[in-house]
């Protein structure tokens, strides 16, 4: 009868334990996802920088969710480089990418790249960013374009950079927002303002932060499509309440468009409405 007893409760402490692991990865997700990484569930909304009240929030519960989950691992590296904790940071994302974590291999690139925290490498950098690329992450393609654009040893090919990028941009508002960029820009390939437009747009009917000024600049501009500026100030209106700076700078342009300045050019004032 003992025995019998004993069966029945672990069978029950199962489900309940299963079931604490996902409401730590919930809570992480919550305060400490990432918005641009692919192992994101849709449902998740993300954040584009773990805030100052939540980093301890995020260390206990992506701490806990980790061991099961690479994008906790990667989720808790975020929460150490809030805290400044680099090298915690840097550990936390080895192991997320040792799991296949493309967007610790993108993190873990940048810092290879720029010599934060690690001993700058850019042919480590590069190798990291291409794994993630190959992997459909679309940081990583757009860095390793970045990477190569910038002088390195064996430059990236931009037209191979927007051919992954076509790939991923099915399904990933970050690749659509990238590759709006090269269309936009004429990058790895002929200047697209119409399939640029169209990119953005995509990206923006997933509340893409980027992509809702970009839409902006492009209704303001008339650039790919109709000119409207009610349009424009609405979409850098939702950017700007995700945080986007070059939205809240627009938004202050329409508001005070003429600018005064002295006789050195220096600004004055300006005439707001």
């Amino acid at each position: 009868m003992r025995i019998y007893l004993c069966a029945i409760l672990v069978a029950l402490a199962v489900p309940v334990a299963a079931h604490a692991q996902s409401a730590d990865l919930v809570l992480c997700d919550r305060v400490a996802a990432d918005p641009s990484d692919p192992d994101k569930p849709a449902d998740v909304k993300g954040v584009a920088e773990v805030a100052a009240s939540d980093v301890a929030t995020a260390i206990k519960f992506c701490k806990q969710a980790a061991p099961s989950s690479r994008r906790a691992m990667f989720a808790l590296g975020r929460a150490y480089a809030a805290n400044r904790q680099t090298a915690d940071a840097i550990a936390a994302w080895r192991k997320a990418a040792d799991k296949g974590s493309s967007a610790a291999m993108v993190e873990l690139g940048v810092l290879y790249g720029t010599g934060s925290g690690v001993a700058k490498d850019e042919a480590q950098a590069r190798k990291l960013f291409e794994k993630a690329a190959q992997a459909g992450n679309p940081r990583g393609v757009s860095n390793l374009a970045a990477l190569g654009s910038a002088g390195g040893a064996a430059p990236a090919d931009p037209a191979q950079a927007r051919a992954l990028l076509g790939r991923a941009a099915e399904t990933n508002a970050e690749a659509q927002y990238q590759l709006g960029l090269m269309l936009a820009n004429g990058n790895g390939g002929e200047k697209d303002d119409v399939a640029a437009r169209a990119m953005f747009e995509k990206a923006a009917a997933q509340n893409h932060p980027g992509a809702l000024e970009r839409m902006g600049a492009f209704a303001q501009e008339g650039r790919g499509g109709p000119k409207d500026k009610d349009a424009a100030k609405a979409y850098y209106e939702r950017a700007a309440a995700l945080g986007d700076e070059d939205a809240k700078k627009a938004l202050e342009r329409l508001r005070c468009p003429y600018a005064i300045k002295d006789k050195q050019g220096k600004l004055v004032t300006t005439l707001c409405f």
